[in-house]
């Protein structure tokens, strides 16, 4: 299911800091939602201080940037507490938003099946409408991917 050219699915939650955030919030603003599967995970931490580390560049470009895991409110606030995240984390332990994007897919390790995030991140335009999709993510150079795409 492509979501490029249409509104992007709404979403409703409270981040790590208490702070509720909604997609209606960032009208007029570029958003940058990225999914991610765990909290404090190599890879995850990698991702998520790239995208701390370039902050500055998507604020200049008129974007903000959201992560989404499955974790809960509290692991959040561990994790962006431990490695200065500034930038929401939205707990979405039910699957809803995530569902909502499809993201939470099947997945397969050492030959067992699972159900999980697949990483992916959505451009979200200033009219809340997704503009670009990245799929199956590669944490190295993706940020800087991201940031390229929104600069043009």
């Amino acid at each position: 299911m492509s979501l490029i050219g249409k509104k992007a699915p709404p979403f409703d939650a409270i981040d790590q800091d208490g702070v509720r955030r909604r997609l209606s919030d960032y009208k007029g603003r570029k958003l940058v939602l990225y999914f991610y599967p765990k909290d404090m995970t190599p890879g995850c931490t990698r991702e998520a201080c790239h995208f701390r580390d370039n902050l500055p560049r998507f604020e200049r470009l008129n974007a903000v940037v959201i992560g989404v895991s499955p974790d809960t409110g509290a692991r959040h606030a561990k994790f962006a507490a431990r490695d200065n995240l500034t930038f929401p984390l939205l707990p979405d332990v039910d699957h809803t938003i995530a569902n909502a994007y499809d993201v939470w897919k099947e997945k397969s390790m050492y030959g067992r099946k699972y159900m999980g995030i697949e990483r992916s991140t959505f451009l979200i335009d200033e009219a809340g409408k997704v503009a670009r999709v990245w799929e199956k993510v590669k944490v190295n150079g993706h940020v800087e991917e991201v940031a390229d795409a929104i600069s043009g």
